[in-house]
């Protein structure tokens, strides 16, 4: 008799729902779901399960989930899937702890740099933590290294309510252990993924998918936070799109410092932005919703790196800079 995968969703938002309803819906009995959840999250999805649904109006589908506020109800878990923006994560680190059993892995499904990212990179930075991301190491002490699973994820999905999930666009997930390579439970979970659906690939070295995609994300997000616009009218005006330029070379530098280089110019990558249209970024979303802000993944992290290295970054200093003093007037961060 095959033992089901207990897999539990810490993040029942719109990556982490996304993840679980495919997952649910595709393997049925080989896994066990669960998702620590709060508030109106939680009370939905006891009443009504998870819910997807495709972007374009197509199929909906539920599926059951078993839903608590306390992972101590949950017990431990083969896999535990972080899906919190980069604001959460402090608070949650201390409930992700708990569902840890010997042999449970971490799935990292979150957008910037992670508190992990030089656990086992090498380079010059090899062992370093970012205050910006891990104030005094309370996340790493709780989720160590050794225990995640990196990824990078290139999908679109929203919540217009409590459990719902709208997929947009995109089934790509890329895994990659911090240490490098290609151990056998991250082939193992890419495997498992690909059975529930997903465009699921195994990268030798994750950081340099994580920089890639940051390099690429950390200015259309800030930038349209505070002007309100979006991509396209971003990269339509040319005094914004230079600046954008500007900053994108400061990140190819320090990723080309510390073995994560950039294979691809600016205008390159706006050419690719461009294909995607009128839309508005995470952080836009978050703005307009009065969330708060992931500034210190996608850009203070970057200008920290930048400063242990000895890199001066003024167009990345004041992008940060203004868009943070836009989020502390509104209580975004």
């Amino acid at each position: 008799m095959t033992v089901s995968k207990k897999i539990c969703i810490v993040g029942a938002g719109a990556i982490g729902g996304w993840f679980a309803a495919h997952l649910g819906h595709k393997l049925g009995d080989e896994v066990r779901l669960s998702a620590l959840a709060r508030g109106a999250t939680l009370a939905a999805l006891r009443a009504q399960g998870l819910r997807m649904e495709s972007g374009s109006g197509g199929e909906r589908i539920t599926v059951p989930i078993n839903a608590s506020d306390k992972p101590q109800e949950l017990g431990p878990q083969d896999l535990v899937v972080i899906a919190v923006k980069g604001p959460a994560l402090a608070s949650v680190a201390p409930a992700v702890r708990a569902l840890l059993g010997p042999e449970t892995k971490v799935l990292v499904a979150m957008n910037g740099v992670p508190w992990w990212f030089f656990e086992g990179l090498g380079g010059p930075l090899d062992g370093q933590r970012l205050e910006s991301v891990d104030p005094g190491g309370a996340v790493a002490a709780l989720i160590p290294a050794e225990r995640v699973i990196g990824s990078v994820v290139h999908a679109s999905c929203t919540t217009p309510e409590p459990g719902l999930v709208r997929h947009v666009m995109g089934m790509g997930l890329i895994l990659g252990a911090p240490e490098g390579g290609r151990p056998a439970h991250v082939e193992a979970l890419a495997a498992l993924l690909q059975r529930a659906g997903f465009n699921a690939t195994v990268s030798e070295r994750i950081q340099r998918d994580i920089w890639f995609k940051l390099w690429g994300n950390m200015t259309m997000n800030p930038i349209s936070a505070l002007t309100g616009a979006t991509a396209d009218r971003i990269l339509d005006d040319e005094l914004v799109r230079g600046f954008v330029t500007n900053v994108m070379r400061e990140a190819a530098e320090i990723g080309a410092r510390i073995g994560c280089a950039v294979d691809q110019t600016p205008e390159q990558r706006h050419e690719v932005t461009r294909k995607l249209g009128a839309f508005k970024t995470s952080m836009l979303q978050d703005t307009e919703a009065g969330r708060a802000l992931e500034l210190d993944a996608l850009v203070a992290s970057v200008r920290e790196i930048a400063q242990k290295l000895g890199i001066a970054t003024p167009f990345t200093d004041a992008m940060l800079g203004l868009t943070r003093l836009m989020a502390r007037t509104r209580g975004l961060y």
